[in-house]
């Protein structure tokens, strides 16, 4: 956001409810964005909504100058490498969709600024709009797969490990729901009540919608710095401060957890050198163990600078898939985990942010996410853990329960 800036104080109550379904009506394209006052290494997501009425074409989100907000797909990887995607969608999405905001709001606890004047019109209307009676969050779910499946394709990852074809596969399972009534603005206000997040994200494009309470930054450009933060390791946070200090302490001591977090951490190493100077790329913090409000997660922090002249399209394409959520070494670890994995991921493991005018950018990895498409009456979500060889399969299948909790919660109506 640019300094001159305009502040408009909103004193009613849900005013931020009312500010979302209002402009939900007005525009076909939004996105909120918070970071919940999470004290993450080189900042959480901003306060912001964006909005606007036109999706941009993909040439444009690539080459032109200016803001846009948006996804990119897990499956772009197969238009960078030489690879496909064969496993059914539950739904059709585009591999990249993005909007350019006509409208940039800092969100604040009494209101929000603007960098273009906001009508006074529009202003009584958000004041005067009667928010829905009833909220739908809830939505019967179904796993795509059964535990004894999973089990079984967690075998045979383990069999590819030992036979050297790959050293770490992050492999995912999905669960789908049909509805009548299901309100993603609420649902994304009680899912930041459930588990709030430095990532957390509400991004509409027409009919298609993304709820989103990711706890990982994918990247973020500042300047010529490029910043990524991995996630691998994760335990359960518990009510007794005693207990949950040990549970911290164990993280941060578990040698598994530190190997796969480290392979991710050198992966991510090489695919920001292919972008930057020599000798620049540095590992900032290594296994750092935070907080948050039901797990704590080991983050490792990798900084570089970047070469002259790079563009938007060089990063993704040096960078995307991101590590965490693919494996290592990647390309052959890819190709195992497609095979494996019952359904075409989407927009669930890809990335979500912005880019702002002066080209720097922040995005965060889609995962704790619920993916809708209103048209179509159809929702799902994604959810994996890291595969090693000595890795537990019920300790896996287990620790991915434990990071959907919230949005099970969530779509229980709970």
């Amino acid at each position: 956001m640019e300094a001159n800036k305009t502040f408009y104080r909103l004193d009613i109550a849900d005013w931020k409810k009312k500010l979302l379904y209002w402009a939900n009506e007005k525009f076909p394209f939004l996105a909120w964005t918070t970071g919940n006052g999470h004290p993450y290494l080189n900042g959480p997501f901003g306060n912001f909504l964006f909005l606007g009425h036109s999706e941009l074409s993909e040439p444009s989100v690539w080459d032109l100058p200016g803001w846009k907000v948006g996804i990119i797909g897990y499956d772009l990887k197969n238009r960078i490498e030489n690879l496909q995607s064969k496993n059914p969608a539950f739904f059709d999405l585009p591999d990249v969709c993005f909007f350019e905001p006509e409208w940039n709001l800092k969100i604040e606890n009494d209101g929000f600024s603007s960098t273009h004047p906001f009508p006074e019109h529009w202003l009584i209307e958000i004041k005067n709009f009667k928010l829905p009676h009833y909220f739908h969050t809830a939505c019967e779910v179904f796993p795509q797969i059964s535990k004894e499946e999973y089990l079984q394709h967690i075998a045979t990852i383990q069999q590819e490990i030992l036979e050297g074809n790959t050293y770490e596969a992050n492999f995912c399972q999905a669960y789908f729901g049909t509805y009548e009534n299901w309100d993603p603005i609420a649902s994304f206000f009680h899912l930041n009540q459930l588990s709030n997040m430095p990532f957390a994200a509400l991004f509409k494009a027409s009919n298609k919608w993304l709820v989103s309470a990711s706890p990982e930054r994918f990247l973020k450009k500042e300047g010529k710095t490029l910043i990524a933060q991995p996630i691998k390791g994760t335990i359960q946070r518990s009510s007794d401060p005693i207990q949950d200090k040990i549970n911290a302490e164990s993280l941060r001591n578990s040698e598994k957890e530190q190997a796969e977090n480290l392979m991710i951490t050198d992966l991510m190493r090489n695919d920001l050198a292919r972008v930057s100077e020599t000798g620049s790329v540095q590992v900032k913090e290594l296994f750092g163990i935070y907080p948050l409000p039901r797990v704590f997660q080991m983050i490792s922090t990798i900084h570089s600078r970047l070469q002259p002249k790079v563009s938007f399209r060089q990063i993704i394409e040096a960078t995307f898939p991101m590590g965490s959520m693919t494996g290592a070494p990647k390309i052959s670890t890819i190709n195992i985990i497609d095979r494996e994995e019952s359904f075409k991921r989407g927009w669930f493991s890809g990335a979500f942010g912005w880019i702002d005018d002066e080209g720097d950018f922040d995005f965060s990895v889609i995962i704790r996410s619920v993916i809708a498409d209103m048209e179509a009456k159809k929702l799902y979500f994604g959810v994996g853990s890291a595969i090693t060889v000595d890795a537990s399969v019920e300790q896996e299948y287990e620790e991915c329960a434990l990071k959907a909790q919230a949005i099970f919660e969530l779509l229980r109506g709970n």
